[in-house]
């Protein structure tokens, strides 16, 4: 019983990290579905989140104002989280450039403040975007293409970092990761998940808009749940700095679980391969596999120690397994400039996975995360 356990939780870790992605490649080769583009150009309303961003609203909306699109047909909105800063100040400034502002009456978090801007946006697609995440000038245009396939709800963007001097840097494994996964999985069917930095969808996705669920997660949702789909776009990218200090990093990754959990509790019937298809599957491997990792590496440590007494190659294993900790846990806390990837994937990997136990916890006690804070970087 406890090899089986053993074995069970490694081929869990196994297949939610690799055993996915590896399924995705197969049957992308036999099952293609890629995105028609085309050069369409549709009302578009661009909605900006902000809270207390005066030190960072003025480049983002230079850069937004500076997108090669049709400038009658782009409505730019910021979205204020009643900011008690400078920051409705400054885009009041620009009004005249056509720049609205929709500040909510309360702080009541970012979904609250989308709704506002939603319910006053004209456009026929709606864009997303973090103040801190900067477009190529094309990355409206870009993504907007990509609606021209009927089949398209939203659009999710790349990311890539960019260091403090303004240069693209080396994306971190774990990105470079997951946007292969997202590559993947518009290839053969849907994405899971969007870049909450910038997104986009069609005005019918975004009509139910939930105020006290995860946005670009539940946008993906609404579009799978009126028969439409999410796609990734590779030539749609958002720059933004990485967040340097862990312990915020950590943070944030607990809150980004915590609100993707409440989304997939919401929409659990969404599981059912009879209604949903191929992205039930999906869902199940990317986003709950994904979720219950932590308990499989619990199970596996816990179960390997028992097993030690009965056999010397289960005590080799349990050593790999201390190992492998004793790097993770050696390498956080150390530069991230000069940490390597023998220290940097194990300690991500624990990193993340502390985090998930940490969101399920909160999720557990019934704690749920609606106030934002803009992480600095």
């Amino acid at each position: 019983m406890l090899e089986v356990l053993f074995w069970s939780s490694i081929l869990f870790v196994f297949y939610a990290y690799a055993g996915y992605p590896l399924l995705l490649k197969a049957f992308s080769s036999v099952r293609s579905h890629s995105v028609r583009k085309g050069p369409i150009a549709p009302n578009v309303s661009f909605i900006i989140t902000a809270y207390n961003e005066e030190k960072r609203i003025e480049a983002k909306l230079k850069n937004t104002l500076e997108q090669i699109y049709p400038k009658e047909k782009l409505e730019i909105i910021v979205a204020s989280d009643c900011s008690s800063d400078k920051t409705d100040q400054i885009v009041l400034s620009h009004q005249m450039s056509g720049v609205r502002l929709v500040r909510a009456p309360e702080r009541k978090g970012k979904e609250n403040a989308q709704r506002y801007a939603v319910e006053r946006a004209s456009g026929e697609i709606l864009i997303f975007s973090d103040v801190a995440t900067i477009l190529e000038p094309d990355g409206v245009r870009n993504i907007v293409e990509n609606f021209n396939d009927e089949t398209v709800g939203c659009v999710s963007s790349v990311d890539r970092f960019i260091d403090s001097d303004g240069k693209i840097s080396g994306e971190g494994a774990y990105v470079k990761y997951e946007m292969l996964l997202r590559s993947l999985e518009s290839r053969f069917n849907s994405v899971v998940g969007l870049s909450g930095s910038f997104f986009a969808a069609r005005r019918e996705v975004c009509r139910e808009w939930a105020v006290d669920l995860q946005s670009d997660f539940n946008t993906l949702i609404n579009s799978i749940k009126i028969g439409l789909r999410g796609v990734s776009d590779p030539e749609s990218i958002g720059y933004y700095k990485n967040i340097a200090d862990e312990k915020k990093e950590f943070e944030r990754k607990v809150r980004t679980v915590l609100r993707g959990i409440s989304v997939f509790m919401n929409s659990r019937a969404l599981l059912n391969p009879f209604r949903y298809g191929f992205f039930s599957w999906q869902l199940f491997s990317h986003k709950l596999c994904r979720w219950l990792v932590p308990f499989a590496m619990i199970g596996a440590f816990l179960s390997n120690i028992l097993l030690i007494a009965g056999s010397v190659f289960y005590f080799y294993l349990f050593l790999f397994q201390i190992f492998f900790y004793a790097v993770a846990f050696g390498g956080i806390g150390s530069d991230l400039s000069s940490r390597k990837y023998f220290f940097k994937i194990p300690s991500f990997l624990v990193l993340v996975n502390l985090s998930i136990l940490k969101a399920w916890y909160w999720y557990v006690k019934g704690e749920r995360v609606m106030l934002w804070e803009p992480s600095k970087r």
